[in-house]
């Protein structure tokens, strides 16, 4: 892995935070930095599950190969959305007192 690979990824992920937390809007501790670190998350996330899909269940969508330097851009923002949802899911359960 290069410099110029490591910054194109800081891009799409702080682009796929973005589109994510506009998915699901909800607070994310950190502002920026903490959904650049979602969207680190998300990218890895959405790129696994559409590997296991292709590779397991032959899921061949032409829009979800879509990508810039082999990370595929639809499955990234999807994971940032659930990735996004999950931790401000957890957060909330932690402040919850009855």
């Amino acid at each position: 892995m290069d410099l110029s690979y490591l910054a194109v990824q800081l891009v799409i992920a702080s682009v796929c935070g973005l589109l994510g937390n506009f998915l699901i809007p909800r607070q994310v501790p950190g502002k920026f930095l903490g959904l650049v670190v979602v969207g680190f998350v998300g990218v890895w996330l959405g790129a696994w599950i559409y590997h296991l899909l292709k590779t397991q269940y032959g899921v061949a969508a032409p829009f979800l190969s879509w990508n810039v330097v082999n990370v595929p851009i639809i499955p990234s923002v999807l994971g940032s959305a659930v990735v996004i949802y999950a931790l401000t899911t957890v957060l909330k359960w932690g402040r919850y007192h009855s």
